[in-house]
């Protein structure tokens, strides 16, 4: 085996299981978005998907979920929605790519243990890509709406706006993690390929029977 392909393993599961760690940091988070206003220097808030926080400046923290599920803006039901989705994928993703890395039980080396270890990263290492397409949707999505709404003409200057929390950058994080695993489990699964497709095919050996055995066997029987 190429220690480069199990480079590409290890740097894949340890970047894969790094993001699936952000991915639900993200998820669980109260600040995708943070708001303070000059009315009220003392206190800031936060908004995230399950709950909105107020910050005191005396570092009092209190909470409180919302509601009700169908009274929820349109893009936080979304983006709820999503990082569920991108957490069950990368969970799943990891799990699938851990039995398939040589390293893991390399003791049997049969060609066909190997393609069912190649199987098993390419899964998983597509569902990495999956998860970070999935990530980066709601937080680019949220992102964007903040932008727009921050700078709307329409609102007063003296409205407070929402900006960029500290959940929207852990989450670009997630994205671009889980993109980089899949490429190193797919690139890894390429490479194995490869090295699979240069090993020689043994050929049966056939008995081929001399003109002079035949010879000495009809005599025999003459």
């Amino acid at each position: 085996m190429d220690p480069s392909v199990c480079a590409l393993e290890l740097l894949g599961v340890f970047f894969s299981a790094g993001a699936w760690l952000c991915s639900l940091a993200t998820t669980l988070m109260s600040t995708w978005l943070t708001l303070s206003t000059d009315l009220l220097p003392t206190e800031s808030y936060e908004l995230g998907l399950w709950e909105t926080c107020v910050v005191q400046e005396l570092g009092a923290l209190e909470c409180r979920p919302y509601d009700s599920l169908l009274g929820l803006p349109p893009d936080i039901k979304l983006a709820r929605i999503l990082m569920c989705l991108t957490v069950a994928t990368g969970l799943l993703g990891f799990l699938l790519a851990i039995p398939g890395m040589y390293v893991v039980n390399s003791c049997d080396s049969r060609l066909e243990d190997i393609k069912f270890k190649r199987v098993m990263k390419m899964i998983g290492g597509t569902l990495g890509l999956t998860a970070g397409v999935l990530c980066l949707i709601p937080v680019s999505y949220i992102a964007h709406l903040t932008v727009v709404r921050f700078f709307d003409d329409n609102v007063p200057d003296v409205v407070p706006r929402w900006e960029f929390g500290d959940a929207l950058f852990c989450g670009w994080t997630a994205g671009f993690l889980h993109l980089v695993a899949g490429v190193l489990l797919l690139t890894s699964c390429l490479c194995l390929q490869e090295q699979n497709c240069n090993i020689p095919v043994p050929i049966p050996l056939v008995r081929v029977h001399s003109a002079r055995s035949s010879y000495k066997t009809h005599s025999e029987y003459v």
